[in-house]
């Protein structure tokens, strides 16, 4: 079995630089800047993940919303990871795996339309619209049927 990286805490830590789209690069390769494991409030991190996003780093705008899912009261868990989950949709959709993109995005609207079915709050989203918008993105190329 293969030893994991660790931080100084002892918790498992990826060490090895990452491209734009969240692939390990060999030990000493130059990679794109992690982001902070520190939570951020909601709208922050909606803000860093839009960011992300703008700069062609699906995979890091969905670390940005998983550290908040995971510190995040219960009642917005599903908001965060569906979120979260579209990021990832969209990583799969930018590496060429047409099929995992649209099995996120599937999961991801289902966890969103059932927070929003909830009441929960969504911190000024559209999420259908959120949702749709991933939705055309990857359908420009077959990705996700119309």
């Amino acid at each position: 079995m293969v030893d994991r990286d660790r931080n100084a805490r002892g918790r498992a830590e990826q060490a090895r630089p990452r491209d734009e789209l969240g692939r390990p690069l060999p030990y000493g390769a130059t990679g794109v800047e992690p982001i902070s494991e520190e939570p951020l409030p909601p709208t922050e991190t909606l803000a860093l993940a839009r960011e992300l996003l703008d700069a062609g780093r699906p995979f890091a705008a969905h670390e940005a919303l998983e550290v908040r899912w995971k510190t995040c009261p219960a009642e917005e868990r599903e908001l965060w990871q569906g979120l979260a989950q579209l990021c990832v949709a969209l990583t799969h959709h930018a590496r060429g795996n047409p099929v995992g993109a649209a099995r996120l995005l599937d999961r991801a609207a289902g966890r969103l339309a059932s927070h929003e079915r909830g009441g929960g709050p969504t911190y000024g989203l559209d999420l259908p619209a959120v949702v749709g918008c991933v939705r055309a993105t990857l359908a420009e190329d077959g990705s996700e049927p119309t």
